[in-house]
Order: C-alpha cells, then sequence, then structure tokens
C-alpha cells in the first residue's frame, strides 16, 4: 500500500476542499491511505510542509493540491512559479515524489472551480510515480 501526504493550500479554500476532497478519495480507489494532511496558507507556503512531510517515515509521496487565481498583478505567476521549481527541489532532495495539484495562474475562480479534480489528478501520479520507482 502507498502511503501518502498530502498539502492543502487554503487560500480559495471553496476550491482547494473540494480539491483534497477528490485526493483523498482518489486515494482510496487505489488503494493508498493519505496518512497526514497538511493545512497551509497559500500554495506559496506548500514547500516547506510538503518537505516536512517527506522527512517523515513511512511516507512515500506527498501531494500538493491550491488553486492560484489571477488578480489585477502578476503576482499569481510569481507564486506559481515559485512554488512549483520549490516543490521539485524537494522531491530531488529527499529523493521522493512530490506532485503538483495546483491549478493556475491566469484562472478566474470560475475555471478554478472547474478544475478540482486536480486533487486526483495530483494522487495519481504520486501512486505512480511510487510504483514505477
Amino acid at each position: 500500500m502507498v502511503t501518502l501526504g498530502l498539502v492543502v493550500a487554503q487560500f480559495n479554500r471553496s476550491v482547494t476542499e473540494e480539491m483534497a476532497e477528490t485526493a483523498r478519495d482518489a486515494a482510496e480507489e487505489r488503494g493508498a491511505e493519505v496518512a497526514e494532511t497538511l493545512r497551509v496558507p497559500g500554495a506559496y507556503d506548500s514547500p516547506l510542509a510538503a518537505d516536512r512531510l517527506a522527512r517523515r517515515e513511512g511516507i512515500d509521496a506527498v501531494a500538493v493540491v491550491g488553486a492560484i487565481v489571477t488578480g489585477d498583478t502578476e503576482h499569481d505567476r510569481v507564486i506559481a512559479q515559485s512554488a512549483a521549481d520549490a516543490l521539485t527541489r524537494v522531491s530531488l532532495d529527499r529523493d521522493l515524489p512530490v506532485t503538483f495539484g495546483v491549478s493556475g495562474p491566469g484562472m478566474s475562480g470560475a475555471e478554478a472551480r472547474e478544475r478540482v479534480g486536480k486533487g486526483a489528478e495530483a494522487v495519481d501520479a504520486a501512486i505512480d510515480l511510487v510504483e514505477e520507482l
């Protein structure tokens, strides 16, 4: 059985909680266990939480979910790129799959709500990587 850590960004909570639910459902369907869930303020804050989970005994992979919507500035792009880069470093440094189930940037809130399935995709990718590696 694959044991997962799940990081859930709370910014845009109405979207991200549904993403977390689809993530947990996907894990159950695949016979995996979400052993621990950490909630962080936003996607930008997810790398530290992912790193902490990746260091825990018994965690095989970490799935991260969040939603980054467009504002009045390019801030959404900066956050998305920073989070993606840092999560990639966590995965490589810990030699453990860390998957990016963060929708955005460049999306409206309505578009983010249409992509709640990204939570399930992040879990599926994490399980696939554990099984393949």
